[in-house]
């Protein structure tokens, strides 16, 4: 059974604290429905205690109905044991503890765990990457490398990141997104989300005015809302941020922008719309985040110098080797104006002390011998005909029904049913998933002004070609099938 642990009232006997260990563990699954529990002589032995104490706890599980005993026979978990668990959980979390107001926020905003779905045939979930993608044997050399290099000691490392890793990222920023920084400004994470959590850590304070676009990541829209924020949200058109829109009186904290890549809508910001945004910026004294999260893939359009680039003292700039190489890794960096390197430094350090060291060095040692730019660029062209396949095959099985957007660059696009109203999205979704066909609706990306049709957004970098298209094809049968249009 392994050893129960302590820390039960002192004034609870032990068949009580044996009973309620042995629920837990019912609970937990460790004791499956069918399963046999030790037997009280075995389980008084381990635990040194009379056979009578162990007995009286059995008994007590017999009488709740977790249990199944018989007269010389092994005690059995019941069928029912997993119904009475679940019902004693649910009023466990119907018992309101008291909890900080950050933690009140968080358990109001909507969940968002990336679960995988085997039962899907055809998986569109944005964000996902294919795993054969991985360049699995360059990323063992280089973990190989990082391992057997000579340490004096193990200990933690310096909090905003590996000091190789940083002159590497200094140089690459320059030369594919012309950025130039010093190495200091660099603070290495663990991925964008946790960019996005030291900014607000570092930035936000309960009731600040955070502007956020229209519609917007999800995910850093609810740091801001958990960090107290007051989020104004600014519409967007195919160009992406509607600068004009801005507040223009009273001060902002923090704006956080796509402006190469909007998401989802896919817009790429012209440049007197990226003046104008920091000509606000300096006006209301707000800092700019720019997320430039899949910024490595563009087909259609040049890319368009970031901001960091135009002001280094109010854009922080976030990237991420995520839509690269993989999200798993939890690899990001952020580059930080300079009067922002110390304090974003220390809340690093509080956070988790370092991003993973080894995981660091093997990335910079792909960036140091090209091998990261080499698969970047393999990664383009494989994405750039899953692309192609997906909107030919869209335009061929839909025809003038949908209208795509966001095709220049990026992971993803967005379909819009031109005759299909908003009220008739779920229903949708639910048709598709009947279909074992994983497909996503843009509305929960828009925080007040809902599209009046049902709109979704398509990933296709985890698929291939082929299952890009039979998805397609599969998808419009679906919709022929469960939607009038």
């Amino acid at each position: 059974m392994g050893q129960l642990s302590g820390g039960r009232s002192r004034r609870t006997g032990a068949a009580r604290r044996i009973y309620l260990e042995l629920r837990e563990q019912i609970g937990a699954g460790i004791y499956a429905p069918g399963d046999r529990l030790p037997s009280s002589r075995a389980l008084a032995e381990e635990l040194g205690v009379s056979r009578t104490t162990v007995t009286a706890a059995f008994d007590q599980l017999v009488s709740e109905g977790y249990v199944i005993s018989h007269q010389g026979s092994a005690s059995i978990v019941s069928d029912m044991a997993g119904s009475i668990t679940r019902h004693s959980r649910q009023a466990e979390h119907r018992v309101e503890w008291p909890m900080s107001d950050y933690a009140a926020r968080l358990m109001e905003l909507p969940i968002h765990y990336a679960e995988r779905r085997p039962e899907l045939e055809f998986d569109f979930r944005y964000g996902d990457i294919a795993a054969a993608d991985f360049p699995t044997l360059l990323w063992r050399r280089a973990m190989n490398a990082a391992l057997l290099r000579r340490r004096d000691s193990l200990s933690y490392e310096h909090p905003a990141g590996s000091a190789a890793l940083k002159q590497q990222l200094q140089g690459y920023l320059w030369r594919v997104r012309g950025i130039r920084c010093d190495t200091d400004q660099i603070v290495v994470v663990s991925g964008s989300q946790q960019a996005l959590d030291l900014c607000a850590r570092v930035l936000v304070d309960r009731g600040d005015r955070v502007i956020v676009e229209e519609p917007c990541y999800a995910m850093a829209r609810n740091v801001m809302v958990a960090a107290g924020a007051e989020i104004v949200p600014v519409s967007c058109d195919n160009a992406g941020l509607l600068v004009e829109d801005l507040p223009q009186q009273g001060r902002s904290a923090l704006a956080y922008v796509t402006p190469s890549h909007q998401f989802p809508l896919g817009g790429v910001l012209p440049q007197s719309r990226r003046d104008a945004l920091l000509q606000w910026a300096h006006a209301v004294g707000a800092y700019i985040i720019e997320d430039d999260y899949d910024g490595e893939y563009r087909y259609d359009v040049k890319p368009i110098p970031p901001l960091f680039q135009a002001d280094h003292g109010r854009v922080i700039y976030v990237g991420t080797i995520s839509k690269t190489l993989s999200p798993a890794l939890r690899l990001g960096y952020l580059v930080v104006p300079r009067p922002l390197i110390d304090v974003f430094t220390r809340c690093k350090q509080i956070a988790d002390r370092h991003s993973p060291s080894l995981e660091q060095e093997a990335l910079a040692i792909l960036l140091d011998a090209g091998s990261y730019e080499r698969h970047v660029r393999k990664m383009r062209r494989s994405n750039a005909e899953r692309r192609a396949a997906l909107i030919a095959a869209l335009k061929s099985s839909f025809g003038e029904r949908i209208a795509i957007v966001g095709t220049s660059a990026g992971l993803h696009v967005v379909v819009w049913f031109r005759e299909i109203g908003a009220q008739h999205q779920e229903h949708l979704i639910e048709a598709a998933r009947v279909a074992a066909i994983g497909i996503y609706p843009v509305s929960p990306l828009y925080l007040e002004r809902k599209p009046d049709h049902a709109g979704i957004v398509l990933g296709y970098a985890s698929l291939t070609p082929d299952e890009l298209r039979r998805g397609a094809e599969k998808l419009a049968a679906v919709v022929c099938t469960s939607i009038e249009f």
